[in-house]
């Protein structure tokens, strides 16, 4: 199967910034990198797979389609949405979140 491009909101650029900012500083550099090298191999597996993941978050959100992922080996869901030809990477967020009022937030920012 064909790989969709993964196409990046500004949003889910800022949190993946502020993950490593703080991995990098809380843990290390090493766990920095683990995360991202972790975080890849997700983006990789739905952009094969982009019916992959949960998709409980979509209607609470009012958003379609938008799917959660969890990135393997640490605390985090990445949400996603397949349109057309590609795939919308939105958000990632700690697990400890509320998650539906922060993806609400964005929804209507």
């Amino acid at each position: 199967m064909a790989r969709k491009p993964l196409v990046l909101s500004e949003r889910a650029r800022r949190d993946l910034v502020s993950i490593i900012d703080f991995y990098t500083a809380e843990a290390s550099f090493d766990v920095a990198r683990s995360y991202s090298s972790a975080l890849r191999a997700e983006f990789d597996h739905i952009g094969r797979f982009p019916a992959s993941g949960s998709p409980r978050f979509g209607p609470t959100v009012g958003v379609r389609d938008v799917r959660s992922w969890p990135v393997r080996g640490f605390p985090y869901l990445f949400f996603h949405a397949e349109r057309g030809d590609r795939i919308d990477f939105l958000r990632v967020l700690h697990t400890s979140r509320n998650i539906p009022t922060s993806l609400r937030d964005d929804m209507e920012e």
